[in-house]
């Protein structure tokens, strides 16, 4: 759906139902669009834990400090 900054200040608690439903909403000026309202959370697939157990490894390693060469990178 494409509206103008008027028609999208004035129907704003519509355009809100609309979102609430999965919908999107570009607008314009003068014709030209120049942004684009989506909701922000759409609905997401349930997360099931462990999916990835087995596959990901952390060394014993992972949080000793980083060599002397490695951190003078970063600056002083």
């Amino acid at each position: 759906m494409k509206v103008n900054i008027h028609e999208a200040k004035i129907r704003l608690s519509e355009l809100l139902v609309r979102f609430e439903g999965g919908g999107e909403v570009t607008i314009a000026r003068a014709g030209k669009p120049i942004a684009r309202l989506i909701p922000l959370h759409k609905h997401q697939e349930k997360r099931i834990p462990g999916l990835a157990k087995g596959k990901i490894t952390i060394r014993d390693v992972f949080d000793a400090p980083l060599p002397k060469a490695t951190l003078s990178e970063f600056g002083p």
